[in-house]
């Protein structure tokens, strides 16, 4: 039986399908294909007033990939309103393999030497597909996911995948399109090229809001 490992993930980026599981204990692991998927038009991207008030006080240090299984982990905890994820051991060591071949990223707020906050995601040429967030601080991942747009946008990138349509997600400007509309726009992005590391490790918060509003 041939092995499922980082290079055939990438391939079911790239047909436009994602793994997800049941539970967390469970050992499955299924692809996903939407009728209907979530994006976030990166010309479109939208910062509330009061949440580009609070990116510009940078209350959090903000890191790049320097702690991607911590975010992980984080991510598949139990939490208040969530006491199962979709993110079993499989799955996360299937990311921790395209992490270690340059091809998944961690955005991550931090409170002096605790991690507060974050997001994780995979990237390929130039699209990049949100996975998952978590904040034990308050908008510790929605600065995470501003830090993101930015970096997509000035990286070159021309897709972010959300998935779903959530309302967490809508205030940022996400759309709700159809597959058809959704795989003709990976196929753009696939074509594209695109560079995560473009801007600086240590880009400030009013640094981040200037790239996004450059955008629009």
């Amino acid at each position: 039986m041939k092995t499922f490992g980082a290079p055939e993930l990438l391939e079911c980026y790239a047909r436009g399908v994602f793994p997800m599981a049941d539970a967390r204990e469970d050992e499955a692991l299924f692809l996903i294909d939407p009728e209907r998927r979530g994006v976030i038009p990166l010309d479109g991207f939208h910062v509330s007033h009061r949440l580009a008030r609070t990116v510009r006080r940078d209350p959090f240090q903000v890191r790049i990939d320097s702690a991607f299984p911590q975010v992980v982990a984080a991510c598949a905890e139990a939490r208040p309103g969530r006491v199962e994820t979709w993110i079993n051991r499989p799955i996360e060591r299937l990311y921790a393999e395209l992490f270690s071949i340059g091809h998944a990223h961690s955005v991550e707020c931090w409170r002096g030497e605790e991690l507060v906050g974050g997001l994780y995601g995979v990237s390929l040429a130039g699209a990049f597909f949100g996975e998952s967030m978590f904040s034990t601080a308050t908008d510790a991942s929605k600065i995470a996911l501003v830090h993101l747009a930015a970096r997509l946008i000035a990286g070159g990138f021309v897709l972010l995948d959300t998935q779903f349509m959530t309302e967490h997600l809508a205030q940022f400007g996400t759309q709700e399109i159809s597959r058809a509309v959704y795989r003709r726009r990976l196929g753009k992005a696939l074509a594209a090229q695109a560079d995560f590391q473009r801007l600086p490790a240590a880009t400030t918060g009013a640094a981040a809001l200037q790239v996004i509003s450059q955008a629009s």
